[in-house]
Order: C-alpha cells, then sequence, then structure tokens
C-alpha cells in the first residue's frame, strides 16, 4: 500500500485517476492536512517538521510501504523523515526537477505560492549539481492563482497559471511547481515543454512500494 501526504483535499481525485490509468491495482491511502501547508506558508517548512513526522509515523503503522508526499513546500522536510520512518518517503516533486535539469539551462518555474519557491529552486540546483548540468532558474507567483484554487475553482487557477506559462518565451522548460497546478496543460497555448509532478511522482512511488523492504 501506498500512503499519499497532501495538504488540499482536491489532490485526491488527481491521484486516484492517475492509479487508475497508470497502476491498476495499487493501493492509495489519502493523508490529507491543510494545515501543514498553512503553517508553513507563515512559518517556514522546519516548523511543521514534527507534524509531518508523526503523520508519516501514521502512515506506516497503517501498512503502509512507502509514502508519497505531494505538498512541494514541505516535501523536503518530508524527505529528512524518512529515516526515522522506517519506509521510503518520495518527495513527489524530485523526478519532475531531474527531468527539468535534463531539458535544458534555462528554467522557467511558476508557483501559486511563495513559499513553494525556495525548496523548488533549492531542489532544481541540487539535481543540476548531481547531474553535473549547469541552470539558470528564475520564478514567478501567478498572481491570484493561490486564492481561485482555496476557493475551489480549479479552472480559474488552471486558466492564470496557463497565461503566465503562455508568456514565458526565454526558457528551455516551464516547471510547475505545485501538484495543484497540473491541470493548466489543458489550457496552455505555449510550444515549450511544461512539467508537473503528480505523474512521474506517482510512478516513482509506485516503483518504491514494489521494491523489497531492508
Amino acid at each position: 500500500m501506498l500512503a499519499l501526504l497532501h495538504t488540499s483535499h482536491l489532490h485526491v481525485p488527481v491521484f486516484d485517476a492517475l492509479r487508475d490509468e497508470h497502476h491498476p491495482g495499487l493501493e492509495l491511502r489519502h493523508h490529507v492536512d491543510p494545515d501543514l501547508l498553512a503553517r508553513a506558508r507563515q512559518e517556514g517548512p522546519d516548523a511543521v517538521a514534527r507534524d509531518v513526522t508523526a503523520a508519516l509515523r501514521q502512515a506506516v503503522s497503517s501498512g503502509a510501504r512507502a509514502v508519497l508526499c505531494t505538498c512541494s513546500t514541505i516535501g523536503e522536510v518530508a524527505e529528512r523523515a524518512a529515516g526515522e520512518v522506517g519506509v521510503p518517503v518520495v518527495r513527489g516533486d524530485l523526478p519532475m526537477a531531474a527531468e527539468a535539469v535534463a531539458a535544458g539551462p534555462r528554467i522557467a518555474v511558476l508557483a501559486t505560492v511563495e513559499s513553494t519557491l525556495p525548496p523548488t529552486l533549492a531542489l532544481l540546483d541540487d539535481e543540476a549539481r548531481r547531474a553535473d548540468r549547469p541552470i539558470r532558474a528564475r520564478a514567478q507567483v501567478v498572481t491570484d492563482a493561490w486564492t481561485r484554487f482555496e476557493a475551489g475553482d480549479i479552472e480559474g487557477c488552471a486558466r492564470l497559471v496557463a497565461a503566465a506559462a503562455d508568456a514565458v518565451t526565454d526558457a528551455d522548460v516551464i516547471v510547475l511547481a505545485q501538484a495543484s497546478m497540473t491541470s493548466a496543460a489543458k489550457f496552455t497555448t505555449t510550444a515549450l515543454p511544461m512539467l508537473s509532478s503528480p505523474r512521474p511522482g506517482l510512478a516513482a512511488a509506485a516503483r518504491s512500494v514494489r521494491a523489497p523492504l531492508g
């Protein structure tokens, strides 16, 4: 069984649909705690480290063989806690970051909350060093998109993100820093590759579930 740690209930159907399409038979168990993101935005991701670890331990106690953290703001905190919980903890945006670094040196990062940018940019830098590929990443917060998302206006959020993506011209690849931005791909006209985390993140977590423990 794979547990997923979310900070929005709206992610649940997204990952259930990806499971049904690409990983039929994989059992998912969703743990949703919006307060983790709210506090991380106000106080910084390290402020919720203890609660993130507690959520991971709860997932393991319920039988999870791996945990996927789908929130990019707290992903690094969750990844660091893996040694304390005894199963793989997959940072959902890591596979996307590796793909972005491979796509080219000019990376445009779009986000809907400011708190996502420092961990995302740090992750891209880490992946660039690992791959020995220099990058130039620049970041932008899409105004009003998160307000739309919190209000349940998923399409409104997606259209604002899509407009921001279409305005990017001097990049090799566009990174959508949060899982909540994925549906913007339906509304873009840009010819640039645009990457989001849910599909590759779930694939990596599914591999961790299948891997032998120990």
